[in-house]
């Protein structure tokens, strides 16, 4: 039982991962069990470097090493334009189509009051003093179309109504190469009401 107490101690941690079982989490630490060491100190160290140097931009809330990321230092960037996401994995999606070029700012989650999130825990304050301070057009509002991202945009459509900007919602809507017969209604739905004139 002894021998065992690491191993179980890493299947524990591991399972704790999102999207990661008890049988995911066992096979994991096999495979880091009958890795070489080296294997296994370099991914040690990197999971501690990871929480040493990863920080929040202080502009824009994503992950940098630095105080400015990569994008809120570019001053080929518009910053006319912030598109609000939820979290940095939502501007890595928005940035690989490679059709925006302005800011972003990361709220860090959605507004849900089951899990107890409300305004307070995200970065909306932020935001707010983002646009006092700035020269900032338009607010693309780009959450997710959950019930939490819908909630979470109505609330900020409210809140940056007063402000002399323009406010814009991503679209939602068919996939491109979907099939209607395919599509459930609700998507469809939207794809009808965000519809555009051509």
């Amino acid at each position: 039982m002894n021998t065992k107490m690491p191993l179980l101690k890493v299947v524990n941690e591991l399972s704790k991962l999102p999207g990661i079982g008890e049988k995911t989490a066992t096979r994991l630490a096999f495979h880091i069990l009958k890795s070489p060491q080296v294997y296994a100190h370099a991914l040690s160290e990197a999971i501690r470097e990871l929480k040493e140097k990863i920080k929040l931009c202080s502009v824009c809330f994503d992950l940098t090493e630095r105080d400015l990321c990569g994008i809120c230092a570019d001053l080929r960037r518009s910053k006319a334009t912030v598109c609000v996401v939820e979290e940095p994995q939502d501007l890595l999606a928005v940035e690989k189509t490679r059709v925006y070029d302005g800011q972003y700012h990361i709220l860090h989650g959605t507004l849900s009051p089951i899990c107890g999130i409300g305004p307070d825990q995200l970065k909306i304050r932020e935001l707010i003093e983002r646009l006092r301070d700035s020269a900032v057009h338009e607010i693309i509002l780009a959450t997710n179309p959950t019930v939490e991202g819908e909630a979470t945009a109505l609330y900020l459509i409210k809140l940056l109504r007063p402000f002399p900007l323009k406010l814009t919602r991503i679209a939602h809507g068919v996939p491109t190469g979907g099939d209607l017969e395919y599509i459930d209604a609700v998507t469809i739905g939207n794809a009808i009401k965000n519809r555009v004139t051509i």
